[in-house]
């Protein structure tokens, strides 16, 4: 099995912790994604913001987009992996968080990629990748 630093998109476009509701979903856009990392001025992961986050977060609750930080709503408590691990574990941690990404960081914090379930897709046979799916949407 792959380690993660094979299969994950490195040096993803983040924002910072005071960029805007609309800056993230400016960059979900423009990078055709539904995450983006969120990182302090030293490359450290603060936290993610998905497009779920500002559906629900902002949309929903009526917040102005602009004014409102993605620090504000973003998903905080997340789960991560180390470049070296293997695909295995990254597997793992997806079905038992129930996430389709994960932030690749290094020891010391610092965001170095994305880890999508599409990026692992692409590197499995079809009835592996079939049960990944299933347990993680469970």
């Amino acid at each position: 099995m792959p380690q993660v630093r094979e299969l994950m998109t490195e040096s993803p476009r983040t924002v910072a912790p005071e960029a805007s509701a609309v800056d993230a979903a400016t960059v979900m856009r423009d990078e055709d994604t539904g995450v983006v990392p969120i990182v302090e001025g030293d490359g450290r992961l603060a936290g993610v913001v998905t497009d779920r986050d500002i559906a629900l977060r902002v949309v929903a609750e009526g917040r102005e987009a602009r004014s409102t930080t993605v620090a504000e709503i973003a998903s905080q408590d997340l789960a991560t992996i180390d470049p070296q691990q293997d695909v295995d574990e990254a597997l793992r941690l997806m079905a038992e968080h129930q996430v389709r990404r994960l932030p690749v960081v290094e020891e010391d914090g610092r965001l170095v990629g994305i880890l999508a379930q599409a990026d692992v897709a692409r590197h499995l046979d079809a009835s592996r990748t079939g049960e990944v799916v299933e347990q993680i949407s469970e």
